[in-house]
């Protein structure tokens, strides 16, 4: 680009800059708003359900016959399948970051349809459902009455008929799961009364069945007709039925002596609750909840907004007494920790503004700078929209990043314009031109180093390549947009609004006069100091040795993690019972924990759920969510979420009857539902369930003992009494009854039996059939059900079949196709997770033959993230080398600027070493980022010590002009980077600890990066010359560079030719 052109067309350059202010001003308006990028890999949910089926049977018959089907799906990375005792069974197929959900979905079902004709009728007639939303919950809605006539069942079918659809529709809501029920029909069954008429459930069930049924029953005078008719209606028939005194009449039996056996004669009917396996509580009150999940293309903010919205609309329609409240929204964090990052970003710009106020001491030269990091930010939030990205914690750490770098060309172009104006007395356009000639090459080769260092970032895979590639997006096109400012509106500027300056311009009185002669004095001394390392070049390179060395041995020694852990504004608290614990001892313990955290000052409200929990469900499952107050009522670190987890962990130890976890949200949810490690033990050789527990029971004891592992937990809900029903084959067999009946009087009486359907209200709502709670509490009332034989007599069970108690699973998981196992657990104070998996892999590795292991969820990506970061670094490095070496036609001055690497790396170790802080991603990218800052520092010493040595000065002589050139600059922009980040790095409140990972690392290696760096630049592009001496074909340069005044300046340092 030449800049002669806009500095002769000034107005031409501020068009272009005005175009793509206005191009990304309209972006803003248009990019998404997220937390994080679409980081976890998609995931499709399979959901069937089996009325009655233990967990084992669930497994056996219905999701291992679909995981069947799946293997081999297109781009499917994991998946697993759990089953619980309450007759559901949920398969998760997770397939590869970045592929097309929608495709994934129609994969599955196709794959589903060829499964389906093996699976039991119960369930194809319950229907299975693929839904393609994520597994953690985006909000809670509660649904509460103060009218006595909406109770909880009332309240969940008014929320399933006119909320749930509503919430469906907002755009970015995949599922809407509804935590109570909806009404049905249910028909109570009395056995003693079905034996005294001598009638069977099956002969219940086949009754409604025929007599509750949809007509299609045709018209009179329909097509083909008689010549003349002039009437045609439809003939309509009441075949279904709708009220409880409806379903009462069904005839069960007609007798012949006129008298008929009815269905209310044989049991109590009534519109109640369809399911009861879960409900919900707020603030200890029951209530009905609605849980939302965000779909995997949605935006989090826009969905929760599009909710509140919904719901306010809705409320006028809600009936007398109901009212509805958002007790728990998680995208409140991401606002607020979005809100956080914009704060960082404007503190970033007024200290880089008042750090070039005094370096340049003149407003002019100032807003030269100024004036470009908008344009350049707001161009590359155009290039966002392009690309389809959205305004994240990730773009936005980018552009903080960034601004550092974004004013670095333009002090670079502003400083040399005013040095010559200085030095040599050219008015301010042709000191432009001149300037712009000498520092072009510079700029260009600052820009393609920087942007080299982060292409690569952008092409790795996973979860992390998805963060990776946010960083290097905003970074390269804020850089690209940086460059083309520098070297067209930069210029314009400088020849337009600077004005000539005197020669007494660096003698000024007070702050600014002090602050010159300080920094003169200071250059001097690095000039002098210079001079002297040079003739000890090996000396020094000894040194640089040892700094390579302490480098490495930092880098291994900082333990790996993958992001950092953040207060998010609630805790989740999973409330296990111990196994056959029912439903009422489970409310108890949840009492305890509402009462626990409603007396916390930090608490806002209590959302629980019982029956339902992330490690399965059951009568002996719960889990609550704990919404905190704002971070700015608890500020200080005793009231942070991490803190009041450890208090409620105390705390709740005390609950005898129960094991009550807290548990901080990961940074990614969806990646998980708690901080720590996700681990799957496998049975790869078929060993059977009481082996793989026993494996299980063996790791949890060696991990008990481990120094590095803490709060290592089996993940699921734990095996338990079972009433094992052995039927006598040939005892049946001789009384005439089939298997196939003992089996259907089972399902209906003990588990329940979905019939057909009924209108009500509009809605198909369903018929159910069961025994009455009292006639199925014991075990005996398991034997005193009757099966009807091949003759119509009704034989009770316990003349075919015996009971006795075993124990079994109530809850089976596959992954990846083999019976496992979920494992959860955590580092130990003073470990990394890093340390933690390594920990676990080498317990897992001493389990007897057969056992093998897996990794999911987050500690997958971390395992992945780990593997490619060196790969990562690697091809950085070698970017760099290789668009240098095209720049300068040189295989050598590459060489010089590398070596300069290490420098930084030390200092980024060094910052993280001190404040405790482990190898994360956001580390990673911090060290990148460095790589090109260092090689920054060391192309504007080498770039000019180059050309200066092609006018002909000697090698020493040249460097040394290079370095009292270049200081004023490089000092200037390093402090413009440092004190960019410096808010990064000192963050504190929502969002925090991921703006210190990444604000410490980086700033940590800009001070060594230029402490070090403006000494051993010159020594190494000294010992690199002598070494690879200049060839004569390497790039040329425009502009001459050398003057007296620089000749001044040098002649009297110590060089080897001329000691002191």
């Amino acid at each position: 680009m030449n800049s002669r052109f806009f500095i002769d067309r000034p107005i031409f350059a501020w068009v272009i800059a005005l175009f793509i202010v206005v191009l990304g001003a309209a972006a803003i308006t248009k990019l998404p708003v997220a937390q994080y990028p679409t980081v976890a890999p998609p995931a499709i949910v399979i959901t069937a359900v089996y009325p009655g089926a233990s967990a084992q049977v669930m497994e056996d018959s219905v999701l291992s016959v679909i995981e069947q089907e799946l293997n081999g799906s297109p781009g499917l990375i994991y998946m697993e399948a759990a089953a619980d005792a309450s007759g559901t069974g949920t398969l998760t197929a997770t397939f590869e970051p970045g592929s097309d959900v929608a495709v994934a979905q129609i994969e599955v079902q196709n794959r589903l349809s060829r499964a389906t004709p093996r699976l039991p009728s119960a369930v194809t007639q319950q229907g299975v459902r693929v839904d393609k939303a994520r597994s953690n919950f985006l909000m809670f809605v509660m649904l509460t009455s103060s009218n006595a006539n909406w109770d909880p069942v009332a309240l969940g079918d008014y929320a399933v008929r006119n909320i749930q659809p509503e919430l469906l529709r907002v755009p970015g809501v995949g599922q809407v799961q509804l935590f109570g029920t909806e009404k049905a029909m249910r028909v109570w069954l009395d056995p003693q009364k079905l034996q005294g008429v001598g009638l069977s459930t099956n002969d219940v069930n086949n009754a409604i069945r025929a007599q509750n049924l949809q007509v299609s029953a045709g018209s009179i005078g329909g097509l083909p007709n008689l010549t003349g008719q002039t009437q045609y209606a439809t003939v309509k028939v009441n075949g279904q039925l709708s009220s409880t005194e409806q379903f009462g009449q069904i005839l069960l039996r007609a007798n012949a002596d006129g008298s008929s056996v009815r269905l209310r004669d044989v049991a109590r009917i009534e519109v109640a609750g369809q399911a009861y396996a879960s409900s919900s509580r707020l603030n200890g009150m029951p209530a009905t909840g609605l849980g939302i999940q965000l779909s995997p293309t949605g935006n989090a903010l826009a969905a929760a907004t599009g909710v509140r919205e919904r719901m306010a609309q809705l409320q006028a329609y809600m009936p007398e007494g109901v009212r509805y409240e958002v007790p728990y929204d998680s995208s409140k964090f991401v606002r607020i920790s979005i809100h956080e990052v914009v704060k960082t970003l404007i503190e970033a710009i007024v200290l880089v503004f008042i750090v070039m106020l005094v370096f340049l001491q003149n407003i002019r030269y100032t807003l030269i700078p100024t004036i470009v990091v908008p344009v350049a930010l707001l161009g590359t939030f155009g290039v966002m929209l392009a690309m389809g990205f959205s305004i994240n914690v990730l773009t936005l750490f980018g552009m903080v990043l960034a601004i550092g770098i974004l004013v670095d060309d333009a002090i670079v172009v502003v400083e040399n314009v005013e040095r010559i104006m200085a030095d040599e007395g050219l008015p301010p356009r042709e000191a432009t031109v001149k300037a712009m000639g000498q520092i072009t090459g510079a700029i260009i080769g600052i820009t393609v180093v920087l942007i080299s260092v982060f292409v690569p970032m952008a092409f790795f895979s996973g979860s992390v390549g998805n963060i990776y590639r946010q960083f290097s997006l905003a970074m390269v096109a804020s850089m690209v947009f940086s460059a083309t400012m520098a070297l067209s509106l930069t210029p314009a500027l400088c020849a337009t609004l600077l004005k000539p300056v005197s020669p007494e311009h660096h003698h000024k009185q007070g702050f600014f006069g002090l602050f010159n002669r300080r920094f003169k004095q200071a250059t001097h001394g690095y000039e002098a100091g210079v001079a002297r390392m040079l003739p000890k070049a090996k000396r020094w390179l000894l040194v640089y040795g040892a700094i390579v060395a302490a480098a490495a041995f930092m880098y291994q020694r900082l333990p790996n993690s993958f992001l950092p852990n953040e207060d998010q504004g609630y805790l989740i608290i999973n409330v296990q019972l111990p196994p056959g614990a029912t439903q009422d001892r489970t409310l108890a313990a949840m009492e305890k924990v509402e009462q626990f955290f409603m007396a916390q000052p930090e608490v806002d409200k209590v959302v629980g759920v019982l029956g339902f929990s992330f490690s399965g469900s059951g009568q002996n499952a719960a889990l609550a969510f704990v919404p905190l107050k704002p971070w700015d009522e608890r500020s200080g670190k005793e009231h942070s979420a991490q803190a009041l987890a450890g208090r409620a962990f105390g705390a709740l130890m005390g609950v005898r009857d129960a094991f009550i976890f807290a548990l901080s949200p990961p940074p990614i949810p969806e990646l998980g539902t708690a901080t720590g490690f996700n681990f799957r033990l496998q049975d790869r050789a078929g060993l059977g369930h009481d082996a793989l527990l026993a494996a299980r029971n063996q790791l949890l004891g060696m991990a008990s003992q481990s120094k590095v592992l803490q709060g290592v937990r089996p993940d699921g809900l734990e095996d338990a009494p079972q009433l094992q029903l052995d039927i006598d084959r040939e005892r049946a067999a001789a009384m005439g009854v089939g298997f196939d009946a003992v089996g259907s009087v089972l399902s209906t009486a003990l588990g329940s039996a979905y019939i057909n359907d009924f209108p009500s209200a509009g809605r198909l709502q369903r018929v159910i059939v069961q025994a009455e709670a009292r006639t199925r509490m014991q075990p005996d009332d398991v034997l005193r059900l009757t099966v009807p034989n091949n003759k119509g007599q009704l034989v009770p069970l316990s003349a075919i079949g015996n009971v006795r108690w075993v124990t079994g699973p109530v809850q089976t998981v596959r992954y990846n196709g083999y019976p496992a196992m979920k494992i959860g657990g955590d580092a130990a104070a003073g470990y990394s997770t890093g340390d933690a998996m390594a920990e676990m892999e080498r317990l897992a590795a001493q389990l007897p033959q057969g056992f093998g292991y897996e990794w999911t969820g987050q500690s997958r990506e971390e395992k992945l993230s780990g593997a490619q970061a060196g790969i990562l670094l690697a091809f950085s490095m070698l970017a760099v080398f290789l668009c240098l070496a095209a720049l300068y036609e040189s295989w050598s001055i590459p060489v010089a600027v590398l070596l300069v690497v290490p420098l930084g790396v030390l200092g980024s170790l060094a910052g993280v070493w001190l404040r405790g802080m482990p190898n994360d991603v956001y580390f990673k990218v911090g060290l990148i980022t460095i790589i090109g800052l260092s090689a920054k520092n060391a192309i504007l010493i080498i770039e000019f010590a180059k050309d200066l040595q092609a006018e002909g000065k000697g090698l020493v002589e040249a460097t040394l002009a290079a370095c009292h050139l270049r200081f004023r600059p490089i000092i200037m922009t390093s402090f413009a980077f440092i004190l960019g980040v410096l808010p990064l790095a000192i963050a504190s409140g929502a969002g925090s600890a991921s703006q210190r990972a990444i604000g410490t690392g980086v700033m940590g290696g800009m001070v060594t990066a230029t402490v070090l760096a403006v000494f051993l630049v010159p020594v190494f592009f000294v010992v690199v010359r002598r070494w690879f001496p200049a060839t004569g074909h390497e790039a040329p340069h425009g502009t001459h560079i050398g003057s007296a005044a620089i000749d001044a300046a040098v002649a009297d340092l110590p060089t080897p030719d001329k000691p002191r």
